[in-house]
């Protein structure tokens, strides 16, 4: 990445039409390295204490890991999958504790200050990459549907209306070992978006409507509009949604230092 660019964020979560609220949504700034962050979504399942128990953990891992994380000397990617398999861990033993079933799915991505980019996700929770309107790469679901997908026996748009659409066949908390499935961009670009969202979001838009909408617009107005058109498409009967952007932007040529701008999104 250019040394002259800005990071534009924003983070969303609203309760939906559900009774509580289990997603997690955070954006994490290092606190020793400039230009590194963390986004990450955690959808929590298991009822109201036992999916926001499941989140928490998820949060709680990933923010000491991050902060204890260094670009200069550290895999970034490594470090990733140790969120997932370290939250799994603790949320396996908050179940064994309090005879619950607390899971959780994780999207989280890593931005480094030399303008990597890496993630990693478990469960339905997506990640998006996204170049200039233009959709480079999107996670693909540990779901049963998304099995369905890849087997050519439904389409995507029939995955989102199919009856066992909410059907995990991985994410944090269960039995089986987490899938962690990895991705990296080498650098990242002015003109590069990164969204990370909850299904409670991207289950109402097509993938290139999502482009089109972070594309066009910044990362707050983006997060409130996919919000509200979010709950307008739902009619009713939409689940928690939770989500975080990062827009790539060239700074002027007098600014030459990477900063962060953080920006508060909309949250209802």
């Amino acid at each position: 990445m250019s040394k002259a660019f800005r990071l534009t964020a924003s983070t969303g979560i609203h309760k939906g039409d559900r009774e509580y609220q289990q997603d997690r949504v955070a954006l994490f700034a290092h606190p020793r390295y400039n230009g590194c962050v963390l986004g990450i979504v955690a959808d929590g399942m298991g009822g109201r204490s036992g999916g926001r128990k499941a989140s928490d953990q998820v949060m709680l891992t990933a923010q000491q890991l991050f902060e204890r994380f260094s670009p200069e000397v550290d895999d970034a990617a490594t470090m990733l999958k140790h969120i997932v398999t370290e939250a799994h861990i603790v949320i396996r033993l908050t179940a064994i504790s309090s005879e619950q079933e607390p899971h959780s799915t994780l999207a989280a991505f890593l931005i480094t200050p030399r303008g990597e980019c890496h993630w990693v996700h478990a469960g339905d929770s997506r990640i998006y990459h996204v170049q200039n309107g233009a959709l480079i790469h999107r996670t693909s679901d540990h779901s049963y549907v998304q099995t369905l997908v890849d087997r050519g026996e439904i389409s995507e748009a029939e995955a989102n209306t199919h009856p066992h659409a909410n059907i995990l066949v991985g994410c944090l908390g269960t039995e089986n070992d987490p899938p962690a499935t990895p991705h990296a961009i080498p650098v990242l670009r002015p003109g590069d978006v990164i969204l990370a969202c909850s299904d409670g979001v991207w289950h109402y838009f097509a993938p290139t409507e999502l482009a089109s909408v972070v594309n066009s617009l910044t990362p707050r107005e983006a997060t409130e509009f996919l919000i509200d058109k979010a709950r307008s498409r739902a009619r009713g009967g939409g689940d928690n949604l939770s989500l975080v952007i990062v827009k790539i932007e060239a700074l002027e040529e007098q600014k030459k230092v990477p900063t962060l701008t953080q920006l508060a999104g909309s949250a209802h």
